[in-house]
């Protein structure tokens, strides 16, 4: 897929400093919907140097590292990362900003894990996503990545928001990626996939957070738990002579 032009990376983050005063206190249910099981998937974080990508306002980075993890914490928007800052002073928490367009400043076999919060809507290149996660973690390390459904886009759903000044709706920029795009990156890139979750808000959850009740039973989110594989010595290069993201033993 092709890299994403200067332009519509401008309008996304743009849109995105726009949203991020207000990006906690919307009453989000897709973000209500994802963190207990984003939580759930990583486990126990204590000690780990853990990655987090497209961290916006912190909402993953401070918990990981209220569990005990050391977290780097990259964005795009300066308005999010703002936002983030201001509540994790004394934490243990790093932040950078950067596009994830671009290759990641960081060196490989950096982290335990990585983390990234419904952002793969916003990137048309996956694949190089992936493959930076893949390698930035160290031999044996997992990510965990969240993003909306692709089932959300039949339903003509995408990342939006209302300008509380202006009160227009607001779309930072959505691409209609399929599961199975976002599956066969992390493949390509040298990840073993663990595990597929696919969540669906309930009456229960709806009556908390009513803007989910229309998509009851419907797919709102989806959770790719994975591992950096391992290989034997001496396994053959990709066709362009470069090193797959696998590790030796």
């Amino acid at each position: 897929m092709h890299d994403k032009q200067p332009d519509e990376v401008a309008f996304v983050r743009s849109g995105y400093n726009l949203w991020a005063p207000i990006y906690d206190h919307d009453a989000n249910p897709l973000l209500a919907l994802e963190e207990p099981h984003m939580q759930e998937a990583t486990g126990d974080v204590r000690g780990l140097a853990v990655l987090d990508l497209g961290c916006g306002t912190g909402r993953h980075a401070v918990w990981l590292a209220t569990a005990g993890a050391s977290v780097t914490a990259v964005d795009f928007s300066e308005g999010m990362l703002a936002e983030a800052r201001q509540k994790t002073g004394g934490m243990n928490i790093r932040f950078l900003a950067h596009d994830l367009h671009e290759p990641l400043p960081l060196p490989s076999s950096t982290f335990d894990l990585v983390v990234s919060g419904l952002v793969l809507e916003h990137l048309s290149d996956l694949a190089r996503f992936f493959g930076e996660a893949c390698r930035v973690l160290r031999p044996g390390g997992r990510a965990v990545v969240s993003a909306m459904h692709p089932a959300m886009f039949l339903r003509g759903s995408q990342a939006r928001f209302t300008d509380p000044v202006s009160g227009d709706v607001v779309q930072p920029g959505s691409l209609p990626h399929q599961l199975g795009d976002f599956v066969m990156a992390a493949l390509g890139a040298g990840f073993h996939m663990e595990g597929i979750g696919e969540y669906a808000p309930d009456a229960q959850f709806s009556a908390r957070y009513p803007r989910a009740e229309k998509y009851e039973g419907w797919p709102m989110l989806v959770i790719l738990r994975m591992r950096v594989e391992m290989h034997l010595p001496n396994q053959s290069l990709q066709a362009d002579g470069a090193s797959p993201c696998r590790w030796s033993r």
